[in-house]
């Protein structure tokens, strides 16, 4: 079920996202962030970070709705950008 990676565009959204938010609530993130219409879906994984970055987020459209992917360190935190522009790579 997990994509091959290499093949997807990859979107680290920006500083903290209230990680209490299900698939519909990053999707309206996404929506809000991107245009109603002009969000990036296929072949894109978005990943949110949570306000301690202890914790993350992905979320990925696999052609028949949407797969969300959660991430708790036990140690350590991950680095994440505060501000600045949506990465994609």
């Amino acid at each position: 079920m997990f994509p091959n990676i290499q093949e997807l565009n990859i979107y680290i959204i920006c500083g903290k996202t209230d990680l209490r938010k299900g698939i519909d609530g990053l999707t309206a993130s996404l929506r809000e962030l991107y245009g109603e219409n002009e969000v990036p879906y296929d072949h894109s994984l978005f990943l949110f970070c949570g306000s301690q970055r202890d914790r993350f987020k992905a979320l990925y459209w696999d052609r028949s709705g949407f797969v969300l992917y959660y991430k708790r360190f036990e140690n350590g935190h991950l680095q994440w950008p505060a501000t600045g522009p949506t990465y994609n790579d």
